[in-house]
């Protein structure tokens, strides 16, 4: 008979000592006792849901990923007790489409929100001196109603529901808050999709989220922080979702003196490159994680984090209260305030490759044996709809959900059914991206890119940094997912990016001309003052310091 006990094959002991029965026997039940105690507790049946995403982190932003540079602890604890997702990825490279699919389990083709909220498309595109090559479809400008969402569900179910922080899925004039897609409280979230308003720190003049003149000098990410712990302790005795939506790490970054001398000295510490940057397709890209500003923005998204740990755990609820944690794209490695490199990751935020779109994927249910573990299959944002409703003990909705599977099977130690995950962006971004589609199929992940049809094919299992294009040396593998990529793409009845006739060579090649002779020097010599010693953004580090 097979005995393993807390990781022991108890027959063995027993062949070993037979004469010493009374011993084993005794030994066992202190096994048991022991492993009880320490590993297992007790499933819910309605646990609580706490889910976090940051805005713009990056695959490789934490130390729990491989950062060298940033500073991360109170994620990293969160990680380490949690199930890792090494493929996990957002359905955008740019945020408001990816945000939606974690709200509404649905691709960006099949939800139709395909750029973020207030980009330009079409002739207005074009106003904006761009002069690409094609002009960008229109799409959905905010969550429709139609949609059927997470917080809906859960509230249908008994769940008190709670945003807090960024929501870049429409405004209050188009009946598309929080509060109108299933969340009982809106704290902070309108249709900016950064903190243009009023900054990192208080007052931030944020029209759905109160200044109190106590809080003069703290950080954006702490009062949400704070807003999340009062409405925690507030429902401690009911069932509750509190969603917690980072404004950082989004330009434009900001923290404080002490943090920015903290990481200014750590980067003179660890070397400083003469080189900052080098040239992508159309804009320059940071070869370094080296910018002390976006690291202190990071450890206080990470100091917010524990603090809400702590209230879950001051409160009791640390043992029935499930944790999400994400990010709606990849770090931003070009455009915006070209703040992070991805190390082993080419590209960034709005980009096509893996540094776009693969995020710090955590899943962290108390119950579950977890500690760290790491599951290597591919999963997407849209998976966690359906993914929480199965730990919830709620049916799941297909129908609403329609691209997004439950990982709980993962989360026990099976399998899901293989399948492929796409991408759709028939626009160009700030930060560089083109108009491409995309789709992974087990490690083969083909982009094709629609301003001349050219397709890239890469095997992510040997090339993660997506350098060797094996789109000739493979041909028929590159045909066969370009095939299944285009009838997925005509299932969708989806938009696209047209040709603009009056398309002008010489200057898109003057405007990569300009980014080249003009903007790398210019942002060069930024990050040179930034990390001198005497550097300063302004008088009161953007309201960080008050008098």
């Amino acid at each position: 008979m097979e005995a393993i006990v807390c990781g022991l094959d108890l027959n063995k002991i027993e062949n070993s000592h037979m004469k010493k029965t009374a011993f084993i026997f005794a030994f066992i039940a202190l096994l048991l006792v022991s492993c009880k105690t320490k590993n297992q507790i007790s499933e819910v049946t309605k646990p609580n849901i706490l889910f976090i995403v940051v805005d713009d982190l990056g695959y490789e932003d934490l130390s729990v990923m491989g950062s060298k540079y940033y500073e991360t602890p109170n994620i990293d604890a969160l990680a380490k007790s949690s199930n890792i997702f090494t493929n996990g990825y957002a359905t955008c490279a740019v945020c408001s489409p990816s945000r939606a699919s974690l709200l509404n389990g649905q691709f960006t083709a099949r939800h139709g929100i395909t750029q973020f909220e207030g980009a330009p498309t079409g002739l207005e595109w074009k106003k904006k001196n761009r002069y690409t090559k094609l002009l960008p479809p229109d799409y959905k400008h905010h969550l429709d109603q139609n949609d059927v969402t997470l917080p809906e569900v859960l509230k249908e179910n008994g769940y008190a529901t709670f945003f807090a922080g960024k929501w870049h899925l429409g405004s209050a004039a188009e009946n598309s808050l929080p509060t109108d897609h299933g969340f009982d409280i809106n704290q902070g979230g309108y249709e900016k999709g950064g903190p243009y308003s009023g900054g990192y720190f208080s007052p931030f003049n944020n029209p759905n989220m109160k200044d109190y003149p106590e809080e003069r000098g703290m950080s954006l990410s702490m009062k949400l922080a704070k807003e999340t712990s009062k409405f925690i302790e507030k429902n401690k005795d009911t069932t509750f979702l509190a969603y917690l939506s980072f404004y950082a790490v989004h330009a434009p970054i900001q923290t404080t003196k002490e943090k920015w001398k903290k990481y200014r000295d750590k980067a003179k510490k660890m070397g400083i490159a003469e080189k900052g940057f080098e040239m992508e397709h159309e804009l320059p890209v940071r070869k370094h994680q080296d910018n002390p500003v976006y690291a202190g923005l990071i450890e206080q998204v990470d100091e917010a984090i524990g603090s809400v740990m702590q209230t879950l755990k001051k409160n009791g609820l640390d043992k029935n209260t499930i944790i999400i944690f994400t990010s709606d794209n990849g770090g931003v490695t070009s455009g915006d305030d070209f703040s992070t490199n991805q190390l082993s990751l080419r590209g960034g935020k709005g980009y096509q490759w893996e540094g776009g779109l693969r995020v710090p994927y955590f899943i962290y249910v108390p119950w579950m044996h977890q500690e760290g573990a790491k599951i290597n299959e591919m999963v997407s944002g849209a998976d966690l709809f359906p993914t929480l409703l199965d730990l919830a003990n709620i049916p799941l909705r297909p129908q609403n959900h329609a691209d997004g599977v439950s990982l709980k099977p993962l989360l026990n130690g099976d399998k899901i059914a293989d399948r492929p995950l796409f991408w759709h962006y028939p626009h160009y971004g700030n930060q560089g991206g083109e108009p491409v589609s995309i789709m992974r199929k087990d490690d083969w992940k083909l982009i094709h890119y629609w301003e001349d049809s050219h397709i890239e094919l890469y095997d992510l299992s040997t090339d993660l940094g997506e350098v060797n294009d094996l789109s000739e040396q493979n041909k028929e593998k590159a045909q066969e997912l370009k095939e299944q990529l285009m009838d997925w793409l005509e299932s969708m009845q989806t938009q696209y990016a047209e040709v603009d006739p009056d398309w002008d060579e010489e200057a898109w090649n003057k405007r990569l001309e300009n980014n080249k002779n003009k903007l790398m020097p210019r942002l060069e010599n930024q990050r040179k003052q930034m990390l001198s010693p005497d550097w300063k953004p302004n008088e009161d580090w953007w309201g960080s310091e008050v008098n």
